[in-house]
């Protein structure tokens, strides 16, 4: 009888001392991996302030973002290297697409503006030229529409689109109808990147 407990009590350490033999294997067999996370915008901001003389009863006139005067309608002449002759820049990779929302913060005045549609351009550097550039309903594409209305509210909104491995400068132009003699009020205009899989 006593052999048989010796037996069963040393039958019970060495299952014991298996088992913890066991987690010390196990817990010295771990593996890590750190992953260091950074944020890559594809949006660059340009020219982020302007200066618009307008007249009263000014109909149909055009300003651009930026401006290659404080008066007129003359395109701005682009460089790249230049962050005030470009509004933004989106630079998509080989694995995202761009989409970029354009509104204003705030509505413009009705009572002051009978009209401020605002569209974008962006610069085609094969033509050399600035372009008109599509917008879109959404960001993901939806319908095309012609123009932002900057009087509407709440805020209307716009999307450009841009694809894979390509960079690209975008202006704003606003076509405007200032209907009183007052002193005009100012408008902020607000880009919202969206890096998407595709389109």
């Amino acid at each position: 009888m006593t052999s048989r407990y010796v037996g069963t009590v040393l039958g019970l350490k060495g299952i014991i001392a298996i088992a913890s033999l066991m987690i010390i294997v196990a817990a010295l067999v771990s593996y890590t991996a750190t992953v260091t996370i950074t944020v890559v915008s594809q949006l660059t901001q340009g020219k982020a302030s302007q200066a618009w003389d307008i007249s009263p009863n000014d109909v149909n006139e055009v300003r651009y973002l930026p401006a290659a005067t404080t008066v007129g309608d003359s395109l701005p002449t682009f460089s790249a290297g230049d962050s005030d002759t470009w509004a933004f820049k989106v630079v998509t990779d080989a694995n995202k697409v761009c989409a970029v929302k354009i509104e204003l913060t705030a509505a413009v005045n009705n009572t002051k503006y009978s009209k401020f549609e605002i569209t974008v351009m962006w610069y085609n550097t094969t033509a050399l030229a600035w372009q008109d550039a599509t917008l879109y309903t959404a960001a993901s594409g939806g319908t095309t529409k012609s123009y932002i209305n900057g009087r509407t509210d709440p805020v209307d909104s716009g999307y450009i689109r841009q694809g894979l491995s390509d960079t690209r400068y975008y202006l704003i132009k606003v076509t405007y109808s200032y209907d009183v003699d007052e002193n005009a009020d100012s408008v902020t205009f607000q880009y919202t990147p969206y890096a998407l899989d595709s389109f």
